[in-house]
């Protein structure tokens, strides 16, 4: 009898860890878009709404990294596919450069609503969050222009890793036919 585990293990990672990913996943890739569109094609005179929706799915997708970080480090994780130690390098580094990324975007994010003329400080109204920033002794807005510009990059810096992590993940599915993407698709099982 098969039992399915919550938890990682050395040829799979657990649905905990598959949900985390892809709840993840679908939430940078929302913010990116509605991002890149509030910003550049949004109506006029509609903005704050759109800024308060986005600083709250932010706020969630920054509670979930947290959750996710503590959950790998207390968790194992998959065995590496067979490899050149440079591979074995790479894998840890471009994880830990995505991760960082997606902090980075986060919290210039969330010190860029600190700015705001508005508060930005709810996540969906139930929970507020005190400001990392305040705008108060920036009457000209330069705090304001500096921290867009700071979370313009980290977007845009995470959208190019995000790619490259596509990439790299349909190179292990098509080229090395290996089971890098089944992994993180289907059920642990022992």
């Amino acid at each position: 009898m098969k039992i399915m585990t919550i938890g990682d293990t050395a040829t799979s990672w657990g649905p905990v860890s598959r949900v985390l990913h892809w709840v993840a996943a679908a939430l940078i890739l929302v913010l990116v878009a509605h991002g890149y569109w509030m910003t550049d094609f949004a109506p006029r005179g509609s903005h704050v709404p759109h800024y308060m929706w986005h600083a709250s799915v932010g706020y969630a997708l920054l509670a979930l990294m947290f959750v996710w970080l503590f959950w790998r480090l207390g968790n194992t994780s998959p065995r590496l596919p067979a490899g050149p130690a440079w591979e074995r390098v790479a894998v840890v580094a471009g994880h830990s450069v995505l991760y960082a990324m997606v902090f980075a975007a986060a919290f210039t994010g969330w010190a860029l609503a600190g700015t705001a003329r508005k508060p930005l400080d709810s996540m969906f109204g139930l929970l507020r969050l005190p400001p990392i920033v305040n705008a108060a002794p920036d009457p000209e807005r330069a705090l304001h222009a500096t921290l867009g510009t700071w979370h313009s990059i980290a977007a845009w810096t995470l959208v190019a890793l995000v790619a490259l992590h596509v990439a790299v993940a349909v190179w292990h599915w098509v080229v090395r036919k290996d089971d890098v993407v089944q992994r993180m698709i289907h059920s642990a099982t022992q």
